[in-house]
């Protein structure tokens, strides 16, 4: 009788196919592990360039307030450098107003400034270089410094005169800004002597 060992040749069937089985578990956790490090990879780099555009996306609304701060400025500066060329556009043409002046303008702003308090004028007249002033005044010592204030002027020729002053009494209406009954008053007579064109007048207000 022959006997066919069929269980032996299983058991080779078997060891042969446990290592084909083995080298495909291998290559499953390979493929697993490179799978997982290339996730890692992508992952790390996408969270990379998430950052650095969040970086640029600051640096540019930081750059951004930048400009819009330094066109304010620019505004700022541009409104005041026009507002310094409008005033010294003024300022020249007052000057050449000022300089423009003819001498009997320029005496009577000068004659106006030169009066103090408690004096006023009742008539003045030039005959050629002959100035003659007439008014009244409340104190000799405001009669004083009306001819003082004439002086500082080069348009009258010193030596301003007072060639007459004489002590009266006036009626209110007489005398600015008095009331009640009359007051005394010194009426005064001053003559100068104009300075020719071209002596240097001085502006008006000087």
């Amino acid at each position: 009788m022959i006997r066919i060992n069929l269980l032996g040749v299983e058991r080779k069937q078997a060891r042969k196919a446990s290592p084909s089985f083995d080298i495909g578990q291998r290559l499953t956790v390979a493929c697993s592990l490179i799978l997982v490090v290339a996730a890692l990879g992508i992952g790390y780099w996408y969270w990379t360039l998430s950052e650095s555009s969040a970086r640029v996306d600051r640096e540019i609304a930081a750059a951004n307030t930048e400009a819009a701060r330094l066109r304010s400025l620019l505004t700022e500066v541009q409104q005041f450098e026009a507002r310094r060329a409008q005033l010294t556009q003024r300022v020249q043409l007052i000057e050449q107003l000022r300089g423009g002046q003819s001498v009997p303008v320029q005496l009577l702003d000068h004659i106006s400034r030169s009066l103090p308090n408690m004096l006023w004028l009742t008539s003045m007249a030039q005959t050629g270089a002959d100035l003659t002033i007439q008014g009244r005044s409340t104190t000799l010592i405001a009669l004083s410094d009306f001819v003082g204030n004439l002086g500082t002027n080069p348009l009258l020729i010193k030596p301003i005169e007072i060639v007459n002053s004489e002590v009266e009494a006036v009626t209110a209406a007489a005398a600015p800004g008095q009331g009640g009954p009359p007051v005394e008053t010194i009426r005064f007579t001053v003559k100068a002597k104009v300075a020719p064109r071209g002596r240097g007048a001085a502006p008006a207000g000087k």
